[in-house]
Parts: structure tokens; C-alpha cells; sequence
């Protein structure tokens, strides 16, 4: 990856954690020697289902899906992150215990990682960094029960509606089997509703 397009979601990543905390240019220049910053292919595996996620994700461009494979072998869709928003196994994370989900790339995208060591080191570097990435991994959770609230008790075609509505930046860069998926629509009944609505 160039070395500007890693300033630029170097910039991004700092821009976001000032909403939570202000952080300054000497603590930005240290957090910068802990990221690695990489290119995925969309399908691409970030955490494989019965491995311990030892990573933590920053989307800076595209969309990450978290998924499990159901009892009769189909991939379901639990959520997406697109732009400025971290994504992990949190419970694998934290816990340190085998994860049943997947973190997979669903478009092609430009990520920041943050490898379990190279966080503690940062947290000892910079020990504010805990408290602020708790209270993002909390907001994020709270943001992903309204979500989920928000699609609840609609029929298929609202669902559909209020997707495209609520998340137009998913909507248009991930596949129709990952948005039925997610959606809990057959995917012929999503070719049928899209046929409808436009």
C-alpha cells in the first residue's frame, strides 16, 4: 500500500478517536507505530469461525459482515460495518476464547488492524486508549441493538425499504445473497421486491 494512502486512513483513524478522546500530535505519531494498515479482497476471511480473534479492524474504505454458518450450512448475515467503524469478535477478543462467527471482507476494502499484542503495548504506551476504545465498543453495541430494533416486526418489503433507508452505504456495495441474508428474506423474494420498488 502507498505510503500516502496509509497517511490518509492514518488521518481517518485519528479523526475518529478524537470524537471520543482529543488526542494529540505526539500520542497520533505513537498510535501510528502500533497499526497495520491492509488491502482485502471482498470474500476474504479477517477471523476464521473455532479460532480466538486476536485482531481488532478499522473499515477506512468498504464493508466488513460478521457471519456464522446456520445448522443446514448457509452463511448468515449478523451485521455489516462500513466506513469508521472498528469490527471484531468482541467476545473472542476480550475473553480470549474460540469465536463461532467470522469477520469477512464484503466488498473489496482498506482496513486498519490492531493485532492483540501490539494494542496492549499501545495501552501501556498510552493508557487512556483503553477507556476510549471500551466506550466505542459500547456505543457500537448500543448502535447495534437499535439497529437490529429497527428491523424488527416489518414484512420483507419494509425490511428491504428501511435498509436501503438506513444503511444506503451498505445497500449498494455488498451482494444480494449478503443483504438477504442479513435481511431474512429468501433471496428470490429480494429480486422480487427490488423488481417492485424501482
Amino acid at each position: 500500500m502507498l505510503k500516502e494512502d496509509c497517511n490518509n486512513m492514518l488521518e481517518q483513524f485519528c479523526n475518529h478517536l478524537d470524537l471520543f478522546h482529543e488526542i494529540s500530535l505526539e500520542d497520533k505519531n505513537s498510535i501510528a507505530q502500533y497499526l497495520e494498515y491492509r488491502s482485502v479482497k471482498e470474500g476474504e476471511i479477517l477471523i476464521e469461525e473455532n479460532k480466538i480473534a486476536n485482531e481488532i479492524f478499522f473499515v477506512c474504505n468498504g464493508v466488513l459482515k460478521i457471519a456464522s454458518v446456520s445448522d443446514k450450512g448457509n452463511d448468515v448475515i449478523h451485521f455489516f460495518f462500513g466506513e469508521n467503524h472498528f469490527c471484531t469478535i468482541l467476545k473472542s477478543f476480550t475473553e480470549n476464547i474460540v469465536s463461532q462467527d467470522i469477520v469477512q471482507a464484503a466488498c473489496n476494502s482498506e482496513i486498519i488492524v490492531l493485532e492483540r499484542s501490539k494494542l496492549e503495548s499501545l495501552i501501556k504506551d498510552l493508557p487512556y486508549f483503553k477507556p476510549m476504545l471500551d466506550s466505542i465498543f459500547q456505543q457500537a453495541l448500543l448502535n447495534k441493538v437499535e439497529l437490529r430494533n429497527f428491523y424488527l416486526g416489518t414484512d420483507a418489503t419494509s425490511r428491504y425499504q428501511k435498509f436501503i433507508e438506513r444503511q444506503p452505504n451498505i445497500a449498494y456495495r455488498v451482494s444480494q445473497t449478503d443483504i438477504a441474508s442479513y435481511l431474512g428474506i429468501a433471496k428470490q423474494s429480494l429480486s422480487r421486491i427490488k423488481k417492485n420498488a424501482f
